[in-house]
């Protein structure tokens, strides 16, 4: 699996969540996205684990090239 990660969107997605542990697509393929389904096996690349402690509105990057994994920095305006 070359080129890695797949961009999923060039926009973040915006999320609801309520405070708990998620696990974001890092490579791209996930069917689930911006979450993780295991598409990566085989790749080299994992999900990244984080967690919220509260219920918040949050930008996760969809192109997978942020600087601040995994919230969007708005690197997806400049691909």
């Amino acid at each position: 699996m070359e080129n890695l990660p797949v961009i999923a969107q060039k926009a973040p997605y915006k999320l609801d969540l309520t405070a708990g542990k998620y696990h974001w697509c890092t490579c791209g393929l996930s069917q689930k996205q911006p979450f993780c389904d295991a598409s990566h096996k085989g790749s080299g690349m994992k999900s990244l684990a984080f967690e919220l402690t509260e219920d918040q509105t949050v930008y996760l990057c969809g192109c997978k090239n942020t600087k601040n994994p995994p919230y969007c920095d708005g690197t997806h305006g400049q691909l």
